[in-house]
């Protein structure tokens, strides 16, 4: 064993309630950004001119760079040996650039009339959409570069025996952030009649997720690495070994149990339907929920008669995340403990259909009130997918595979959310229909749709034999 694993082990004491809480006050800010930029990012491009298909592929950003940005980045990090750290760079770096494109972005159409004053081009050339595509594309990169190294930062500092409560405490942050980045809007509007703007929104979001990684970065105290302890003897042949270990793990992985390909297959079609939400219900809210009409091609004049309008339909999708995630946050232990109980797969398959029939309300009745309520049921089901499906996962890993597996793992997250961002898109953008005030989208079918994913997930689910 070398002496930097034997100084790494000895820095190793437990962690505190309070070093905890402080260790994931960085998350906190990563998860408020992430937050804010669901909730808006559709009505700054829809006002931008986005239509359903271009609002979808602008999403792409998301599960693109979740997929390339996070393995490169975390690799670089498992690699980088300064006096600052392996981490930490890369989580001050993702979280400044991001904090920049969070401010450029609802302020896309100023930019674009700068940069075309500025270059003595017409505007069109670097219109506000490219702008913002480009700014969001940005926010995801960053987003998910500092997020790989701030999970490595577990098995870096925290002791074995209390990874899980580490990450529980990550968890955490991630309700927190969630429930306070869409709450804070609506309750400044109404209980202290103050409106903020999106753009004020968005500063917020940039401020809170610099200010928390700075923090972060300042009191956590990663190995300060010397120039002698660099390693620089990596082979060629060593590399080629590894890529072929990480495939013989896939093989391996698929191999281990028939119940591996119906986990995956299940969080396939799951992710289909979380994603049916997460991308199109701001615009359900605004377009379907209060019948404001689609304003991508109609006048200034015309956008700004539906500036308060629109304002309270955001306020109230922020307040229905909101919902979702107090609900999230207050039942995430207590379906730990009835799958303890009764099992993983019984708990899932009444919370994927719980959250299923959240799906068909909202797609059936578009109250505030009841699509409130729903959303605010989604949240048992929203519990229950972040944790059951990798429990089950849990029980057929091999020893010394837990990364790789997980990496795998990923693809069926993210890989359903490239067909939402454009299948489901596109078929929303073909139905169109007339009102009074102009025309409108079917947003309420990607609920439909979600609905049924769901269902089969469900029927997935109760399929698995567990051990």
């Amino acid at each position: 064993m070398s002496s930097e694993t034997n100084e790494n082990e000895q820095i190793m004491k437990p962690f505190s309630t309070v070093q905890l809480l402080n260790f994931c006050l960085g998350f906190f800010g990563l998860q408020f950004a992430w937050q804010m930029r669901i909730i808006l990012s559709g009505p700054v491009t829809e006002n931008l001119g986005a239509s359903p298909l271009i609002f979808g592929l602008i999403w792409l950003a998301g599960p693109v760079t979740g997929m390339v940005v996070q393995p490169i980045i975390g690799n670089l990090s498992d690699n980088t040996h300064t006096i600052f750290g392996k981490r930490r760079p890369y989580l001050l770096a993702g979280a400044i650039f991001a904090s920049l494109a969070l401010w450029a972005f609802p302020n896309s159409a100023l930019l674009s009339e700068k940069l075309a004053h500025f270059l003595h081009i017409p505007e069109p050339v670097f219109g506000g959409l490219i702008i913002a595509a480009i700014m969001i594309w940005v926010i995801d990169a960053c987003v998910n570069a500092a997020q790989g190294p701030y999970r490595a930062l577990v098995p870096d500092l925290v002791p074995p025996q209390q990874h899980s409560l580490a990450n529980a405490y990550l968890s955490f942050a991630i309700g927190l952030g969630s429930v306070v980045a869409a709450g804070t809007a609506p309750f400044l509007k109404y209980v202290c009649n103050y409106q903020m703007s999106i753009e004020a929104q968005f500063i917020m979001a940039a401020l809170a997720f610099s200010l928390a990684m700075l923090w972060t970065c300042i009191t956590i105290r990663e190995h300060k690495y010397k120039k002698n302890e660099v390693k620089t003897d990596i082979k060629a042949e060593e590399t080629l070994k590894n890529a072929t270990s990480f495939i013989q793990k896939v093989i391996d992985f698929f191999r281990s149990s028939p119940e591996v390909g119906k986990i995956c297959t299940l969080q396939l079609f799951t992710w289909i339907g979380i994603m049916s939400l997460n991308i199109f219900f701001t615009q359900y809210a605004i377009h379907t929920v209060f019948g404001i009409p689609d304003l991508t091609t109609v006048s200034e004049e015309i956008k700004n008669s539906y500036t308060a309008a629109i304002s309270k339909a955001t306020n109230f999708s922020s307040i229905c995340f909101a919902a979702q995630n107090l609900i999230c946050f207050l039942v995430s232990i207590p379906i730990g403990l009835l799958s303890t109980k009764f099992g993983n797969k019984r708990v899932h398959f009444i919370a994927l259909m719980s959250l299923a029939l959240a799906f068909v309300g909202m797609g059936l009745y578009q109250t505030p009130g009841f699509v409130l309520i729903c959303m605010a049921v989604s949240g048992i089901g929203w519990a229950s997918v972040l944790a059951l499906p990798f429990a089950m996962l849990s029980e057929f890993i091999k020893k010394g595979s837990e990364g790789s597996v997980m990496g795998i793992f990923n693809i069926f997250i993210a890989g359903p959310q490239v067909l939402v961002c454009t299948l489901l898109a596109w078929f929303i953008s073909q139905c169109v229909f007339d009102i009074p005030a102009g025309i409108n989208y079917h947003w309420e079918y990607a609920f439909f749709i979600g609905a049924i994913t769901l269902l089969i997930a469900a029927v997935i689910t109760n399929l698995i034999k567990e051990k």
